[in-house]
């Protein structure tokens, strides 16, 4: 946990006072081994972040002199459509995202997507929701991103990508496409990324008739949260 997450809620009259319990005391007691006068790095969810003083710590209480003074670090610029993986690994890559720094992810269905996909519990707003602030613990942020949800690819990439594109730069990763993926992006860019096997071909044609270009990251065939991160990180 390299940030610890505030919640409103957590903060006691005034706001400059925190009392926490549960996961997050748990581990400012067991790994980070702090105490009484120790200083931790915090942040209020959705809000500033900022330093924070230990004034009690006991077994079963956390409380904090909070100071908050800092912006979060500026989003990546980019908009992630992504088909809608396995729920294990749906919670990795939904923590790698945030962590980025990706602010609007699109969880979307594809002809390879398993229909049971879609009962997954993970796919809660509560359970969506604690994956988001691990990733914002792990990369030192507080704005969650917007998550939503589209189970029709069809008329998904009809009816709304267009309007998502905007003005940004529209690629798809294909593992069959020969143009290479650009690098060091100067402007925004909306990406989509198929399931295990990639998007079918049907699905490539459709993406590239509403303004996307498929894009290879190489030879080697990359699991979701990896090639989700290669392409990132070549990106941007």
């Amino acid at each position: 946990m390299n940030l610890i997450l505030l919640e409103p809620d957590d903060l006691l009259a005034g706001g400059c006072r925190a009392r926490l319990n549960g996961r997050r005391m748990r581990h400012v007691r067991d790994v980070h081994r702090a105490g009484e006068a120790d200083e931790l790095r915090v942040g209020l969810v959705n809000g500033e972040m900022g330093r924070a003083t230990i004034v009690r710590l006991e077994d079963d209480v956390l409380e904090l002199d909070v100071h908050l003074d800092e912006p979060p670090p500026p989003p990546l610029p980019v908009t992630v459509l992504l088909a809608l993986p396995r729920p294990k690994i749906l919670k990795r890559v939904l923590q790698g995202l945030t962590a980025m720094g990706v602010k609007s992810i699109y969880l979307m269905s594809s002809w390879r997507v398993e229909k049971s996909y879609w009962q997954s519990p993970v796919l809660q707003p509560e359970a969506l929701r604690a994956q988001l602030l691990l990733g914002l613990e792990q990369g030192r942020d507080t704005q969650l991103p917007r998550v939503e949800l589209r189970r029709l690819f069809k008329p998904f990439v009809e009816d709304e990508v267009p309007e998502i594109i905007g003005m940004s730069l529209p690629l798809v990763a294909h593992p069959e496409a020969t143009r290479e993926c650009p690098r060091a992006l100067a402007q925004p860019a909306t990406v989509a990324i198929g399931p295990e096997g990639g998007f079918i071909q049907y699905e490539i044609d459709l993406l590239t008739s509403h303004g996307f270009e498929a894009v290879s990251l190489g030879p080697r065939r990359l699991r979701v949260e990896q090639a989700m991160a290669a392409l990132l990180g070549r990106l941007y």
